[in-house]
């Protein structure tokens, strides 16, 4: 069995199967990203949601305006407040969607076997045979015989509100389509995708920069997710944007993959970003299907790799409207934990769904059952031998402490950090054990006043499989003279034992610096 992704003890009791769950302080290693919306945007849901295992709220601009995303953030920060639960930001951009103007948003008919004119006319009104776009360049960038694809925003398959066409005739800026299949488009938001077609508009489009310039410095965001990156450059110029805006050169930029342009380019784009965020919905829509799960096994691995969060979306599509995920799902969310995914997107099942609070329960109780046969032994192997010889200093230490704190059966290992970097070398070889990030506050100045660093730091982590930050008071240094940090480390550990990680008697693996030097040490508790 050691070759396989499953850890499964020999021979395994089938009636082990049915016995509960154990309820852990931490739901799953495995982290999740809610979109918060109309179904999931009051202070009381939100609680809810935090208090289930939500640990990023993303903002979607693909809808909604400022002002609407701003009250839903107050109700985040009052519900972060009432829960003590840290929760980072992710602003999600539109980028070069393309979508349909349906501005009466009346329902409109399709029927199977007719024409369909799609017209960049925004003026013209949506009707069963002519759909205006957002978009003037759709002409010029198909041909007959290509397949465009239109549904509801944050579609989720089961819908009757999902359109093939098939291009039948380009005409001037028109483009005329054969309808594959009848649907009704019923909603506010349809968005139009063309298989494996370059659209020729910017990745980083003005709208989006005036969000982030406004809404996001405002709230200063931790993660950007950069949708529709094609190419390593779409990367850096969102980077050099976000460089100009104070504070939001802490932000990290996570690459989003919806098509096969990004896919061709999955290797420049994975150096460039902080992050990758596997948008399986339009890539769904662009892959043959039985290619999809190809893709997402070789980009997982080659993020756990390089040391950088891989995030999954589109995972439990049917609990928008149920109470439970098919068996398909279920085990598709525990595949993704096997396969090394960091974090696990919820997009319409939490934003217009019926069940946000259950649906994040639910999927944070499948992860956690997927973590406990998660193969880390083999894992680790793979990962060292990538890393080669000889090993930055760093790595070395943080491998180490890895190999310690299994050796020892540590219940959890406890990094000081001031930047973050330290700990998240530590969760790239997934411990199978809780990482407690202590987050050391450095003081800035700029001759005005006095600055913290860390928060940043600490909520960046949150979407980092395994990590679970802790911000430290600013008095006590990351770096000691002495072999201990006593005062800093015995908080450390109360609030281990607090939140029922820690035990009597339970061993801790502890990784700091001493002076010039990285130390890892065990600790054994006593009573």
């Amino acid at each position: 069995m050691q070759s396989s992704p499953l850890l499964l003890e020999e021979p395994i009791r089938m009636a082990s199967i049915l016995e509960p769950s154990k309820t852990n302080f931490f739901p799953a290693m495995t982290k999740i990203v809610g979109t918060l919306g109309p179904k999931s945007r009051s202070t009381d849901v939100i609680s809810q949601c935090l208090e289930a295992g939500m640990s990023v709220a993303r903002f979607d601009f693909s809808w909604g305006n400022p002002e609407y995303h701003q009250e839903t953030l107050e109700n985040l920060k009052a519900a972060i407040k009432s829960t003590k639960k840290l929760c980072a930001i992710m602003l999600d951009t539109v980028g070069p969607e393309l979508q349909v103007v349906n501005k009466t948003e009346h329902p409109i008919s399709l029927q199977a076997d007719t024409l369909v004119v799609l017209t960049p006319d925004q003026n013209k009104e949506a009707t069963s045979n002519l759909l205006p776009l957002n978009f003037s360049g759709l002409s010029k960038a198909v041909k007959k015989g290509d397949t465009i694809f239109i549904g509801q925003y944050l579609f989720t398959g089961s819908e009757t509100t999902s359109v093939w066409l098939e291009v039948s005739e380009v005409n001037g800026d028109d483009v005329t389509c054969v309808i594959k299949n009848s649907a009704t488009l019923a909603g506010s938001l349809y968005t139009l995708h063309v298989s494996q077609i370059h659209i020729d508009l910017p990745t980083l489009a003005d709208k989006d920069k005036e969000v982030i310039s406004t809404w996001g410095i405002q709230n200063n965001i931790d993660f950007l997710s950069l949708s529709y990156t094609r190419h390593a450059e779409d990367v850096r110029h969102a980077r050099e944007f976000l460089s100009k805006l104070g504070d939001l050169k802490q932000t990290q930029i996570f690459a989003k993959i919806e098509n096969t342009e990004g896919l061709t380019h999955f290797d420049e784009i994975l150096q460039e970003a902080d992050g990758i965020i596997l948008s399986r919905g339009n890539l769904g829509i662009d892959l043959p299907p039985e290619k999809v799960f190809l893709f997402q096994k070789a980009a997982i691995h080659k993020c756990n790799m390089a040391g950088k969060p891989a995030v999954v979306t589109r995972v439990v599509d049917t609990m928008t409207d149920n109470l439970r995920p098919t068996r398909a799902e279920a085990t598709d969310v525990a595949n993704i934990v096997l396969d090394g995914s960091d974090a696990i997107v919820l997009g319409a099942e939490t934003l217009r769904g019926l069940y946000p609070v259950e649906t994040i329960s639910i999927v944070g109780k499948i992860c956690a059952e997927a973590e406990k046969v998660y193969n880390q032994d083999l894992y680790f192997k793979k990962a060292v031998k990538h890393v080669g010889e000889p090993m930055t200093h760093l790595e070395s230490i943080a491998s180490s402490a890895v190999r310690a704190a299994i050796k020892v059966k540590a219940s959890v290992i406890i990094c000081f950090t001031s930047s973050g970097r330290a700990a998240r070398l530590i969760a790239k070889y997934r411990p199978t054990m809780p990482v407690l990030s202590v987050v050391i506050p450095q003081v800035k100045t700029n001759q005005l006043r006095w600055t913290f660093t860390g928060a940043f730091e600490a909520r960046q982590s949150l979407i980092v499989r395994g990590l679970f930050p802790m911000l430290a008071d600013p008095r006590h240094p990351a770096e000691s003279k002495s072999a201990t940090n006593e005062s800093i480390l015995k908080v450390a550990l109360d609030h281990g034992k607090a939140c029922g990680i820690i035990k009597p008697h339970d061993r801790v693996v502890v990784c700091q610096k001493v002076g010039d030097s990285s130390v890892v040490k065990i600790i054994e508790l006593e009573d």
